[in-house]
């Protein structure tokens, strides 16, 4: 049974699973699905194609699937797409995908998004990540697995921001972020591995030493970062090593670190 508010508005067409809750003088739209045990509190705006998985929390006077931020916007079918087990706080902005990205924008699950975070249109962000207060994420930005992004931090349109990476509050990343690493700065560069990140998700020491000693010979050496790249893709068995360089191989906006 879902426990829906008197002053709730649910427009016609909208699908709602079983066990929802939402609050006082929200707005579902009509092309809006709601996932099994979802929680929408009060004064919250979920409009566009917008599918919502199982068991997320939106807090009060978030904006989920209003239309992307984006001039050359059309009216065309976008959509939102947000998974599972997702906390959503208080004055949040999600937009859905535009014609040029793909048309979707595409949110994991396991997620904190605490208030005032923006994902802008044809973001793609996977599981178990949190974006503290005030991160915007511009268009097209790409946030792996486990990502920490400090508050009031933008994140610049087509970033790519690899796994377990941690950027500090009150940065400015106008780059790619390699996976496992810490960023920081205005300009935000590479400050190291995020080490307590990788202890808590890796048992094998050997893994965490394998990334260590590729970090040093693609950041800290001197040699051509490309070259070294290709070289630990191509020799080195681990498979945390070969992601790290790959992604560095295949980088789009290059990589913010000091260069000795």
């Amino acid at each position: 049974m879902n426990n829906i508010h008197k002053t709730a508005i649910i427009e016609e067409g909208a699908i709602l699973g079983d066990n929802i809750t939402i609050g006082a003088f929200t707005i579902i739209g009509k092309d809006v699905k709601i996932g099994d045990g979802t929680i929408i509190d009060s004064h919250t705006l979920i409009d566009g194609k917008t599918t919502i998985g199982k068991n997320n929390h939106i807090f009060s006077h978030a904006s989920i699937g209003t239309i992307p931020q984006d001039l050359k916007f059309n009216g065309e079918d976008v959509e939102l797409i947000i998974g599972d087990n997702n906390k959503i706080r208080e004055y949040t902005l999600f937009n859905p995908g535009t014609i040029g990205g793909g048309s979707v924008t595409k949110i994991g699950s396991n997620n904190l998004f605490m208030g005032y975070v923006h994902v802008a249109h044809d973001c793609i962000i996977g599981d178990n990540c949190i974006f503290a207060n005030g991160a915007t994420l511009a268009g097209h930005v790409e946030c792996d697995d486990f990502v920490v992004v400090g508050g009031l931090t933008p994140i610049h349109q087509f970033c790519k921001i690899g796994t377990q990476v941690m950027i500090g509050g009150a940065s400015a990343v106008a780059q790619d972020i390699p996976p496992f690493c810490l960023a920081e700065g205005n300009k935000a560069v590479l400050r190291g591995l995020n080490l307590t990140g990788l202890r808590r998700r890796f048992d094998n020491r050997e893994d965490i030493d394998a990334i260590k000693h590729a970090y040093r010979e693609l950041f800290e050496s001197g040699k051509p970062l490309q070259e070294i790249a290709r070289e630990l893709f191509e020799n080195d068995e681990n498979k945390y090593v070969k992601e790290l360089a790959s992604f560095v191989i295949n980088t789009k906006r290059g990589i913010p670190f000091n260069r000795k």
